[in-house]
């Protein structure tokens, strides 16, 4: 069984209650979960939540939209998405943050794809990234989750649930999806430093919001070709949140990852 686990919770350090943000009418991670559900791939969706009473209404808020919901712990996130994972049965299992509510469930397809291919434990299209960051989706067999669950000994690796996996290439075959491969395997787009639609500060949340004002429910289903026709026609969007472009996690972390330069962030 496919599970697709998105954690969220209401106690972000830099836009606390950001998932529950008003967009187009309804909640920002209804809106998200709307896209991700629009996926072509067989696949089990349910919101990892934490144990703690501040998430108790985020809890009620899921499933009185029909959506599942685990609940797990607070900090190690992946515990979390393991034990999530394992409560559902999953055989393959895949992670898609809350903070991309403007996923293109295209990409989540072609990251299952990949995977279905047999010839990997892990298939991103963020190892190395290209695609705009917020259109992030990893895969990866319940087997090599519980390696990392078992053996993911450094906070960061706890925290952001799949390093362990690819940080050691030596023992997970991993496979990478890029955005428009052109010959020899060259990259045509690479947008992943300089067109941010991730979800952490204020200016992020206006950048979103005013994506979806444009574009939703004009066409429901928007995807990531809609989202730059957009910013095309329309450039003082993108200078919303321009400042913190290729912001990252990584930052903190050069000196411990091995396979993250000092390029794929600032």
């Amino acid at each position: 069984m496919n599970v697709i686990v998105i954690q969220a919770r209401m106690r972000s350090t830099r836009l606390p209650g950001k998932v529950i943000l008003d967009l187009c009418g309804a909640p920002l991670i209804v809106r998200m979960l709307e896209r991700v559900q629009r996926i072509t791939t067989p696949a089990r969706v349910v919101v990892a939540v934490t144990t703690e009473a501040a998430d108790d209404g985020l809890f009620d808020l899921c499933r009185a939209h029909g959506f599942e919901v685990f609940r797990g712990h607070p900090t190690d996130l992946l515990d979390r998405h393991y034990q999530a994972a394992r409560a559902c049965g999953a055989e393959v299992v895949a992670k898609v943050p809350s903070d991309c509510p403007l996923i293109d469930p295209a990409i989540i397809d072609a990251v299952f794809e990949r995977f279905a291919q047999g010839d990997c434990d892990y298939a991103s299209n963020l190892h190395p990234p290209s695609y705009p960051d917020g259109n992030d989706a990893e895969v990866m067999s319940m087997s090599a989750l519980a390696s990392a669950w078992r053996e993911a000994a450094q906070g960061f690796e706890r925290e952001h649930t799949t390093p362990f996996l690819w940080e050691h290439g030596e023992r997970f075959r991993l496979a990478n999806v890029a955005w428009g491969p052109g010959p020899g395997g060259a990259l045509v787009r690479d947008y992943s430093m300089s067109h941010r639609w991730t979800l952490d500060y204020p200016e992020d949340y206006e950048f979103i919001r005013r994506v979806y004002t444009a574009l939703y429910p004009r066409i429901p289903a928007f995807g990531i070709e809609d989202i730059l026709r957009l910013l095309e026609r329309a450039p003082y969007l993108q200078a919303i949140n321009a400042r913190y472009a290729g912001v990252n996690w990584y930052r903190h972390h050069l000196g411990e990852l091995r396979t993250i330069t000092a390029a794929q962030t600032r």
